[in-house]
């Protein structure tokens, strides 16, 4: 390719040329003379070049977009005769992106650190003697960057056949068949036939636990998992062993990825190294049909995409949101998705005399239920959202409920007596993508790493950008991050607050401090007094500001936001315990021995789980994967679920079976559709009706709440989550999760 390359393409003008003439035979030589040759001022004006022509505008490359703080610091690059203004650090890739020119590549990856040993995006640079890696390659000011010669596509063709060389021809049966990287560059960038006649190279596979299944002969050593596991994960678990033909990734000393981000991994490889393990050999992707929803097993409201085929969710898939989720998802939403079709409620059931279930028509149950509320007095009517309904049926609860004469309605893990006078005061103020402009985190009562996985990851984004200091209360925690464990309990709070704590300092000092406080500590007796403290802390170190608000609570459940936002708070904290009728709508995780004995039991929910052993009567519902639901996040962002399979049986929409329940009971509530409940949810939370907008607080907290006389106790803070994997009914009822339980948490 080198020297004769270059001579053919230098003596090929000139070739050109010798042939466009025929051979003259003699000496004779003619000459002539035109106007012009004489007049050198028509010499010059020919000489000068025509004007380039206007290139049309070009779209860059999946949306990309080009933030310039200062427009004095931009560069302008040519990406194939295209000029590019870009800021000061793009590489070459970046810059191409920007063009609208797609590189291909297998080891960049944008939210990675930069390793460049694949080679695949080499593109021609003039003035450079040979092809450069554009991924590692800083734009330089008039830089003149080529994508589309001769050059750069052999070198390309020829990257592509040393990666074939020895990778297996396994994709009739491989699970990356379809979405594979290599699959589709081999075919936009490979040559139409490889020259390698040897015995290629095998690898042992590993063994990286329940989630991850590993063909190891099929990888390219890209790294990429190697730099998600250390950089976004924070764990050390994958490494590269070995050199030459002999490189492999693996762990070291045979131990398992623990990560509980490390489904990302699969998403990542370019190839079909690392697959899903429970999908393995499930179904193609071109078969599958797709609905983007939201992910309801954590606070946080991932953005995810359910992939179906007919009434079965085979997968779930991280969809980019910037703000919440960036592009990855938690194994526990990922893989909980099993879950979905297991110890599922499929008819309407009463309890008979002896003890046993029987089935029956939605007409008999309902009327029977109707029949028994009628018979307790209002003030002995109970209601408990669970930590999984949606805006729509709580809206429905409270309003029927109500309607019977009862204000005793409440939401699952916000506490006996929860504050919802101001949204300030339980939801993350800053934002999970504000938490970036921190530099001084407090954790109280919380350990983000098991309540939400989202959220830890942008912390520890964070200190590695720009070593923000992190102080945390509370039990000794794993965390994958460098912190300060100040205390165990509110006896540090008390310091801090009274301003004798070493950390005040490190507060009173930071430009962006950051409170994060646990929704566990709403479950304690004496939540308003830490509550209080805490607040005490934000005022002294300049926590919020007119121009920034650090004050935060990260909360457990896809429920709990909107269950204040529509005021689900009990009017006597200690109802339950009094009461003859108790309504349960997707609450498993309530203390039964608090329900008296004597008490009727509805339970309404999707799966047979711990509350139904109580239940006289149980109405089936459909799972956040058959509904159209809203939920808010513990950043206030509202958003949707949409229904991805059918319902299973018999099952109906929770706020449905309310509105279906209030007809019998005779107190008809006025809507019998989603948007005439939506209507109804507008006068009570109009931030509910805004989809996909988060409504900023207007009034802070820290200056509004009332003063309280309750004192703290000085029991230690404890764990609000005690198995990651298994959380709520869904995750209690997947296989998958107790397989992840048994192997990943052993000590």
């Amino acid at each position: 390719m080198g020297l004769g390359l270059l001579a053919s393409r230098a003596l090929r003008p000139a070739a050109s040329r010798l042939l466009r003439y025929p051979p003259r035979h003699g000496l004779a030589r003619a000459i002539g003379s035109t106007p012009e040759r004489q007049s050198p001022e028509a010499s010059a004006a020919q000489a000068q070049p025509d004007p380039a022509p206007e290139l049309p505008p070009r779209k860059p490359v999946a949306g990309a977009r080009v933030h310039l703080p200062n427009p004095e610091d931009a560069i302008e690059v040519f990406v194939d005769g295209y000029p590019v203004k870009i800021p000061k650090g793009m590489t070459v890739l970046q810059a191409c992106e920007v063009a609208g020119v797609d590189i291909p590549r297998f080891c960049y990856h944008n939210r990675l650190s930069i390793a460049g040993n694949c080679r695949m995006c080499l593109v021609e640079v003039e003035k450079s003697p040979k092809p450069v890696a554009s991924c590692a390659m800083p734009a330089l000011p008039g830089m003149k960057i080529k994508t589309d010669t001769p050059i750069a596509k052999k070198a390309r063709e020829g990257v592509m056949e040393f990666l074939l060389m020895n990778h297996p021809l396994d994709c009739p049966i491989c699970d990356q068949g379809g979405e594979c990287d290599l699959q589709d560059q081999s075919m936009a960038f490979g040559s139409d036939r490889g020259r390698f006649t040897e015995v290629k190279r095998s690898v042992v596979d590993k063994n990286l636990g329940p989630l991850v299944k590993t063909v190891m002969t099929r990888c390219i050593q890209c790294t990429r998992c190697v730099r998600f596991a250390t950089e976004i994960a924070g764990v050390q678990d994958l490494g590269v062993l070995g050199r030459g033909s002999g490189e492999e990734i693996g762990t070291y000393v045979e131990k398992l990825m623990t990560s509980e981000l490390s489904g990302n991994v699969i998403d990542i490889c370019p190839v079909g190294a690392l697959t899903s393990k429970p999908f393995a050999f499930k179904a193609r992707n071109w078969e599958l049909k797709g609905t983007e929803t939201i992910d309801v097993t954590d606070a946080v409201g991932s953005n995810i995409r359910i992939d179906s085929r007919g009434p079965e969710v085979l997968r779930i898939l991280p969809r980019l949101n910037e703000d919440i989720n960036e592009e990855w998802i938690s194994d526990k939403t990922r893989f909980c998705y099993d879950g979905l079709k297991r110890q599922r409620l499929n008819d309407p059931m009463i309890r008979g005399a002896d003890g046993r279930f029987q089935a029956v028509s939605w007409h008999d149950a309902l009327a029977m239920v109707g029949e028994v509320i009628h018979k307790v007095g209002p003030e002995e009517i109970v209601g408990v959202a669970g930590k999984l309904s949606d805006a729509e049926s709580m809206m429905a609860l409270k309003d029927f409920l109500n309607r019977m004469g009862s204000n005793n309605v409440m939401c699952e893990g916000n506490g006996k007596h929860p504050n919802a006078d101001l949204r300030s005061g339980y939801i993350m103020n800053t934002g999970i993508a504000g938490l970036e402009k921190a530099d001084v985190f407090l954790l109280v009562g919380t350990q983000p790493r098991v309540e939400a996985a989202m959220v830890n990851a942008r912390i520890r984004k964070t200190v590695r950008a720009t070593h923000a200091k992190v102080g945390y209360i509370g039990p000794p925690t794993d965390s994958n991050y460098d912190h300060e464990h100040l205390g165990t309990g509110p006896q540090t709070l008390t310091e801090l607050a009274e301003g004798r704590h070493p950390f005040c300092s490190t507060l009173k000092n930071a430009k962006n401090p950051a409170i994060i406080v646990g929704a566990g500590l709403f479950e304690r007796e004496d939540s308003d007094a830490i509550f209080s403290a805490i607040e005490t802390i934000a005022k002294n170190g300049n926590v919020v500001r007119p121009d920034w608000n650090g004050y935060n609570v990260l909360l457990l459940h896809a429920a709990q936001a909107a269950a204040l936002d529509l005021g689900l708070v009990p009017q006597s904290p200690d109802s339950i315990k009094s009461a003859k009728f108790v309504y349960l709508m997707g609450a498993d995780d309530i203390n039964l021995k608090d329900i008296p004995d004597d008490a009727f039991v509805v339970y309404q929910g999707h799966h047979g789980d711990q509350s139904v052993y109580r239940a006289n009567v149980i109405l089936p519902a459909s799972a956040f994967s058959e509904k159209e639901g809203t939920y808010e996040n513990t950043e206030g962002c509202i958003q949707q679920t949409l229904p991805a399979v059918p319902t299973v049986g018999d099952a109906r929409d929770d706020w449905k079976i309310v509105r279906a329940l209030s007809e019998v009971a005779g107190v008809q509530l006025p809507y019998d559709s989603v948007g005439g409940i939506r209507s109804r949810i507008w006068t009570v939370a109009p931030n509910l009706v805004s989809v996909d907008e988060r409504e900023p607080t207007t009034f802070s907290t820290t200056t509004m709440r009332p003063n309280t006389n309750q004192k703290i106790s000085p029991n230690d803070f404890g764990m609000a989550v005690e198995n990651f994997y298994m959380t709520d009914a869904i995750t209690r009822a997947s296989k998958i999760m107790a397989q992840c339980s048994a192997m990943l948490l052993k000590k």
